[in-house]
């Protein structure tokens, strides 16, 4: 009879349970974890909604992706770590031969390795995974904290991919937990950012998060024309992410960008969803249109390093904590928007061996 742990299961779509499945098996190269904290996602919540992923996951499989632990086993091969190491894995890793992964694009690697299991009291870390995406934590260094590395490391690809770099003024479309991570991180470097948001509650989370000025669309009649007015001479901004995931966001985007200017189109909306651009606009604005897409392993470690240097508000993230068995509820309740004037929670941080005091 094999040993058995508890672990989320997506089963289909917001069918999310909570079962007794048998406990992972370090192979060859491969370790096992102990979870000591995994946070929700607003990928998560999108693979929730709708029942699969992509490129990710499919239903009937282990759920969730930001995770920190304990090395609990190791394999055969593994050299690198022991029991008893505190790490944080990525969510995959690239395989570093292919074309992609050759032109430094490892993002689109054609034989990405996708891990996940995050909601589950231990994870088996794929050998892949080990070797090139896996990180020792600094003693010091909470676990629900370096679990914001996956997430971060998407932010840090859109920011190089953007060519983002101090003085700039870039605007960002959205206040999500990616908006909040896209207006920090860019913050830290010395952007000046203008955050575009929709509730009344996340004005005043924008601007503690380092977005020097803040536009709630309700507040004008015509977005576009504020945003743009709030940028130096009114020219538009040197850069704009989309991280609303809509039609409208992404050609808002455009038109909030100055001449030459580049949008970064981030957000990923329902596969099928087509949006409507300005020709002329595009052309003789001569903007760089570009899509940034999951992370590599050098945006993860320059992730980590922000989030491990003291300077990333890494708690202020971190508005919830639950037990595995209340996660259910916790994907329910992120389906409903709270009241305007209302903060919706940022991250919860699930903690697979009972309930802990965010730091």
């Amino acid at each position: 009879m094999p040993e058995l742990m508890t672990a989320a299961v997506l089963r289909g779509k917001e069918d999310l349970r909570i079962e007794r499945v048998a406990m992972p098996v370090a192979g060859p190269g491969e370790v096992v974890l102990r979870v000591e904290a995994a946070l929700t996602c607003g990928t998560d919540l999108k693979v929730y909604r709708r029942g699969y992923h992509a490129k990710m996951l499919t239903p009937d499989r282990l759920f969730g992706h930001e995770v920190a632990g304990v090395v609990l086993k190791v394999g055969d091969g593994v050299e690198n770590f022991r029991a008893g190491d505190r790490v944080v894995p990525l969510n995959s890793a690239p395989c570093d031969a292919c074309f992609f992964c050759q032109h430094g694009q490892q993002n689109l690697c054609d034989d990405l390795l996708f891990n996940n299991g995050a909601y589950a009291e231990y994870i088996r870390v794929p050998a892949r995974i080990v070797a090139k995406n896996t990180l020792l934590l600094p003693d010091k260094m909470a676990f629900e904290h370096a679990a914001l590395t996956e997430p971060l490391a998407c932010v840090m690809r859109g920011l190089e991919e953007s060519q983002a770099k101090a003085g700039n003024t870039m605007i960002v479309l959205g206040a999500g937990p990616i908006g909040l991570l896209f207006i920090h991180a860019a913050a830290l470097m010395g952007v000046q950012v203008i955050a575009v948001v929709k509730r009344s509650d996340q004005v005043a989370t924008a601007r503690k998060f380092g977005a020097e000025k803040v536009l709630r669309i309700g507040d004008v009649e015509d977005p576009i024309a504020a945003a743009r007015a709030l940028t130096p001479d009114g020219r538009g901004a040197d850069m704009v992410i989309e991280a609303v995931a809509t039609p409208q966001a992404w050609e808002w985007a455009t038109q909030m960008a100055r001449k030459g200017g580049l949008v970064n189109l981030f957000g990923g909306p329902p596969a099928g969803t087509t949006v409507q651009f300005d020709t002329n606009l595009l052309h003789y604005s001569d903007l760089t249109l570009k899509a940034s897409f999951h992370h590599t392993p050098a945006t993860a470690r320059a992730a980590f390093e922000l989030l491990a240097s003291g300077r990333f508000q890494c708690a202020d993230f971190l508005t919830g904590t639950a037990a595995i068995d209340e996660l259910p509820g916790v994907f329910a309740g992120m389906m409903v928007r709270p009241a305007e004037g209302i903060a919706p929670e940022i991250k919860t941080a699930i903690f697979p061996h009972g309930r802990e005091v965010l730091r």
